[in-house]
């Protein structure tokens, strides 16, 4: 687990198109900080979205998403649980929709689909882990855990990505925002 005090988490390389050939961010963080990060596909496909997702995603609850589950690992260490959700009109048909490794990453994916990322909303709590992600992120007994929400909405105005991401205590995460100028 990273050290809170030497370890600050930015958003920003998460939610910029990378080059198709750039290693993911998460991966580049680790590195970048003398570790090795990876991420396990734990489960692509539709599904009923929670209320909260599809709340998130202006569309009704009996319309399907597109999942994408992963374990993110570091040092081979279970870190974070990442739940990403994506309209299924927008995602079937595309590698959002594969059990595969999204070239540059879902961002750069969505942005040549003419849904590149223009303002994020995220939304920071802390709970107790459920059993199911106490197992995955190998825990015994309560674990509490920092739940990040974000949604990415495209130029549109129309989200298309809800990310959950259940992180392990221990992370500190900076936020840096640009104003932009107003005429």
């Amino acid at each position: 687990m990273p050290d809170s005090d030497a370890w600050i988490s930015v958003s920003t390389p998460y939610v910029k198109p990378r080059d198709a050939d750039a290693p993911d961010a998460w991966a580049q963080e680790a590195a970048d900080h003398g570790h090795v990060g990876t991420q396990r596909l734990l489960h692509v496909g539709e599904v009923m979205p929670a209320p909260h997702v599809a709340a998130a995603l202006h569309s009704s609850p009996t319309a399907p998403v597109v999942v994408r589950r992963r374990l993110v690992l570091l040092d081979d260490q279970p870190l974070e649980l990442v739940d990403s959700y994506y309209p299924a009109d927008i995602a079937r048909g595309t590698s959002l929709a594969e059990a595969r490794k999204i070239r540059g990453g879902a961002p750069t994916l969505l942005a040549e689909l003419g849904h590149e990322f223009r303002h994020l909303d995220e939304d920071v709590s802390v709970r107790l882990a459920n059993a199911e992600e106490t197992e995955l992120l190998a825990q015994q007994g309560p674990t509490p855990v920092l739940v990040l929400r974000r949604t990415s909405s495209a130029r549109s105005g129309r989200p298309v990505e809800v990310s959950v991401m259940t992180m392990l205590p221990g992370r500190h995460l900076r936020y840096q925002l640009t104003i932009e100028a107003v005429e």
